[in-house]
């Protein structure tokens, strides 16, 4: 396999990073990923024969997507070209195809064009690649953390095999730290590194499936631990602790990650368990989350899920919003907490974002009926001699502050739009809203059973 990178920073081969040089130089040398490796597996078929076409992979961080790649090209005998979507355009895309064409004139080749990140490329850029996908001029492998059926476009994700990659397990990180504590050549070998298992344990852990973050944690703690009289090396677990002090999360604020974990903090709010609540709402703070974003969700939260049921949620999600604001991090994020645990206990009723979406789909479908004489101002004489605000009763000068009198436009006329739930604060609008009707001659008994069923 020959190999050309065109963004690449040459480096002195003893300074590539410890990632770099540990990376898989045979399918067997690869830890991970069994589902499309193992033994007889689809995948490892297809790269042992020689016989791949484009292929997407799909994966987190640090998952091995690219070794992949450079495996394939080396088990495939083809050039290699390595392509960023972060740096790259149309024209250098132009450059690609004239070096694959001359590898297949002259040498017979075919040209794997690795596109990392390719969920950053747009529209056009993709479609640059098409007709060349098409024709077999190049292989495509292209590699992203985002889901693909989101982010390439439809032509191109049809053309190639999409492959999932998981995140390593603790156990398969263990094995690759383990593998690089040995290796004398390319590892940390000459090092004589003394690491203690609960160490080693907690970088595994700390990688979150990541062999990348894992071997560069090693890397970075065995680095800054100097050697003892014996010349070796001792890493405890406080010192790795303290060489890696912040947990390293997989998150990405603009990709799929960030919509799952907020989703998550939502769905836990409405399903009214505190303590999942506190702990997606901590994920997303340790993974550098805006915290006014999600201040800003949990205040929807509020009306949309909680609404009447307990009108002083809304009030408190925006305290919580403020609070912040006043105080930053960390101080402000404890306001977050405490409105995330009194979302989550509060009694839930969505019956105003249900009356509202109905409200929103009469205004859309009917006929836009002129607003009733009764209940328009009459500011002028020619107005009132139109009959604008005649007959309106004003309810301050009855019982009770109310009288019966209809608000809505004719076509519209004994529509209902909400209907309170039993929970909470909404028992009392609900029995307030039932003696209304009953003095206007109607009763919650003649609702729509539709809507009944949702209350």
């Amino acid at each position: 396999m020959e190999e050309i990178d065109l963004f690449e920073k040459k480096e002195e081969p003893g300074l590539a990073p410890l990632a770099e040089r540990m990376r898989p130089q045979s399918l067997e040398e690869f830890v991970g990923q069994e589902h499309l490796l193992g033994e007889g597996k689809p995948l490892r078929k297809a790269i042992e024969s020689g016989e791949m076409g484009s292929v997407i992979f799909w994966g987190p961080p640090g998952s091995g997507k690219t070794t992949l790649a450079r495996l394939i090209a080396k088990y495939t005998n083809s050039y290699f070209v390595s392509f960023s979507a972060v740096l790259s355009g149309v024209k250098e895309i132009r450059e690609v195809i004239k070096v694959s064409q001359y590898q297949r004139r002259t040498h017979q080749r075919q040209t794997i064009l690795f596109v990392d990140e390719i969920h950053r490329f747009n529209k056009a850029q993709q479609d640059a690649f098409l007709p060349y996908v098409e024709k077999g001029v190049i292989k495509l492998i292209g590699a992203t953390t985002e889901n693909p059926s989101f982010e390439v476009i439809s032509a191109l994700l049809s053309r190639c095999q999409v492959y999932t990659l998981n995140p390593l397990s603790k156990e398969e990180i263990l094995v690759i730290l383990r593998r690089a504590l040995r290796d004398k050549r390319k590892g940390l070998g000459e090092y004589r590194a003394q690491v203690e298992k609960d160490a080693l344990e907690y970088i595994a852990q700390l990688a979150n499936g990541d062999a990348r973050v894992a071997l560069t944690g090693i890397e970075f703690a065995i680095n800054t631990t100097p050697p003892n009289e014996d010349g070796q090396r001792r890493i405890t677990l406080k010192i790795a602790q303290e060489a890696l002090q912040k947990r390293i999360l997989l998150y990405d604020k603009s990709g799929e990650e960030h919509y799952n974990l907020i989703s998550a903090l939502h769905k836990s709010l409405r399903g009214s368990d505190p303590d999942a609540a506190l702990y997606w709402l901590s994920r997303m703070l340790e993974s550098g989350e805006d915290p006014l974003y999600i201040a800003r969700r949990m205040v929807r939260f509020a009306s949309e899920d909680v609404g009447n049921a307990d009108p002083r949620a809304l009030q408190v999600a925006l305290a919580a919003k403020d609070a912040y604001d006043f105080l930053g991090s960390p101080e402000g994020e404890l306001a977050l907490a405490q409105a995330a645990v009194y979302l989550a206990t509060a009694p839930k009723s969505n019956a105003v974002d249900r009356a509202f979406a109905k409200a929103k789909e009469d205004v859309q479908k009917t006929r836009a009926m002129p607003v009733p004489l009764h209940i328009r101002n009459a500011p002028t004489a020619l107005m009132r001699k139109l009959g604008y605000g005649k007959g309106y009763k004003f309810p301050h000068n009855f019982p009770g502050h109310y009288v019966a009198q209809s608000y809505l436009p004719e076509n519209l006329k004994g529509r209902r739009y909400y209907e309170p739930t039993d929970f909470g604060f909404e028992r009392k609008i609900r029995e307030r809203l039932e003696q209304w009707r009953r003095m206007r001659g109607d009763s919650l008994e003649n609702s729509d059973p539709s809507d009944k069923a949702h209350s």
